[in-house]
């Protein structure tokens, strides 16, 4: 608000004790808008200091080998996140300066690698005084690019056309990029972020495999990639939750990592956290899974990500998710839990109880079968004719079987989950929308499963919602048929220039691949 003198002049008393009133509003909401992005950026700043203790401690401190490398890995990839929140918050607050810009210089790539130039002209050499320009010069950018076992080198030449009468120069724009001034072409970045979340190799693997291939690149490096595309990535998972967060059925699942905190430095314990895992339903019309890194197993992580969203949740009698279903949430049961349960039965002791649950399950799930590519309709209508009569029977079976056995013993606690979860485990038969069990998300767990003893999670929990994000993008394109390096290549080619607005066309459900011509121009 700008105030001139003249601007005041006639004002009665009362309408200059208005002016000021909104004028001192003004300032005090600035100077609250400052107070706030001045606490997060000391939060942040505050953050970089543990973790560069925590990097130097874990130097000293007696960790194997292995277990070492993979800390190291964390922190360096938590200290480039944190560096980039940092200068993000301070370039929105003050505008850097032409003597803040500057940048250390890098060594240059080195010769021997293949170069591939990427010529970027303007699209007009004509002055706008209607001379035609002369090229007098050029900028050359150069990038690192990686396919499997081979570096090449990309040459970005930005021909420099000059006005002899405008004394005018023009230049076509360099693309931004997802790490700006970086090296590292998004080919090469998506191979560090496929290879380390998706076929489970630590940065100092990958170091190892790169140097085969003629170039070491150093892990901290590698690992200051990847907290920067992190950070950029974010947005992209957010948008993703808030389209999961508007269907009506979801998944749901968690499964243990390991994560080491500052206190646990000295002795290498490392402390339990959590990977939660969220799908939309089997019959929903979008396939995406998001991971949500937590520090407990405590069903406040469940709430807290699911917010106001209330619909039918697919899950395991967990209790965590008790509080939900008390707060509106529809608990929807998984018959393939209660199955599992007397087919562990039958394996240990060839019970023939198990076996007759067994049978009467494989009829449940033959009509399943027969449903599954049906209208919502037609599998409703199906299930209330052959499936409700077939659990209404194994129901009146389960309750004279569990008069039967005593109190304890193992077929009595296979009955007991049954018996005790029958509303849930049955909500499927009135409602064509739900699905029948949670196999879905437990196979979206399943590459957790196999590449934590890789994970070491750092310090804060930044490292592993690093994680959780960028898998969560990963498995979301593989359950849409894409392949991950050819997905997040092409997504973080086109992010840094993608409008807020229209960043829905980059989430897997809905990626289309960018035609090879429109990509190289890009690059």
């Amino acid at each position: 608000m700008v105030l001139e003198p003249q601007s005041l002049e006639g004002l009665s008393a009362e309408q200059l004790r208005a002016v000021l009133h909104d004028v001192l509003q003004a300032v005090a909401a600035k100077d609250q808008a400052l107070a706030f992005k001045q606490a997060i950026i000391d939060k942040l700043t505050h953050e970089n200091a543990l973790l560069k203790r925590m990097k130097f401690s874990a130097q000293s401190e007696r960790f194997n080998p292995e277990q070492k490398s993979l800390l190291e890995d964390e922190i360096e990839a938590d200290l480039a996140a944190v560096a980039s929140e940092i200068d993000a918050l301070q370039a929105a607050q003050t505008p850097a300066s032409a003597e803040d810009k500057k940048v250390p210089k890098r060594l240059p790539l080195p010769a021997h690698l293949p170069r591939r130039e990427i010529r970027h002209e303007p699209d007009v050499t004509t002055c706008a005084c209607g001379c035609q320009m002369k090229r007098v010069g050029e900028d050359v950018a150069e990038k690192l690019d990686y396919v499997p076992g081979v570096f090449t080198v990309e040459r970005h030449i930005r021909g420099k056309w000059a006005c002899a009468k405008c004394e005018t120069i023009t230049q076509a724009p360099l693309a931004p990029h997802i790490i700006d001034k970086g090296i590292p072409t998004t080919g090469l970045l998506a191979q560090v972020l496929v290879a380390k979340y998706a076929d489970h190799l630590p940065l100092y693997r990958q170091e190892a495999i790169f140097a085969r291939a003629g170039l070491a690149i150093p892990r901290s490096t590698l690992a200051a990639w990847v907290g920067a595309c992190g950070v950029q990535l974010q947005p992209l998972v957010d948008a993703l939750k808030d389209e999961m967060l508007t269907h009506r059925v979801l998944h749901a699942d968690e499964t243990p990592v390991a994560m080491l905190k500052p206190a646990n430095l000295r002795d290498g314990k490392t402390h339990r956290a959590y990977l939660w895992a969220y799908a939309p339903g089997a019959f929903e019309g979008m396939k995406a899974v998001i991971y949500d890194f937590c520090e407990s197993r405590s069903g406040e992580h469940a709430r807290r990500f699911l917010g106001e969203w209330r619909g039918g949740l697919v899950c395991d009698d967990f209790s965590g998710y008790k509080a939900l279903i008390a707060s509106g949430v529809t608990e929807v049961g998984c018959l393939a839990h209660a199955r599992r349960k007397f087919f562990d039965l039958h394996a240990a002791n060839q019970s023939q109880i198990a076996e007759a649950a067994l049978q009467q399950f494989a009829q449940i799930y033959e009509i399943e079968r027969e449903v599954k590519e049906l209208s919502t309709e037609q599998r409703l209508a199906i299930r209330r004719d052959k499936t409700r009569p077939m659990l209404d029977a194994l129901h009146a079976w389960m309750t004279l079987q569990r008069r039967k056995v005593p109190d304890g013993s193992a077929t009595a606690k296979a009955l007991d989950y049954s018996l005790k979860r029958w509303a849930a485990l049955i909500r499927f038969a009135e409602d064509g929308q739900l699905p029948v069990d949670n196999n879905g998300i437990e196979n979206q767990i399943r590459p957790i499963a196999i590449g934590r003893n890789n994970w070491l999670f750092a310090g804060s929990l930044r490292a592993g919602q690093r994680a959780a994000a960028v898998m969560s993008l990963i498995q979301s394109a593989r359950v849409n048929g894409h392949d991950p390096y050819a997905y997040l290549r092409d997504v973080m080619t086109r992010l840094p220039l993608q409008r807020a607005s229209q960043i829905g066309e980059l989430l897997p459900h809905r990626w289309q691949r960018t035609p090879p011509e429109a990509a190289t121009l890009a690059a």
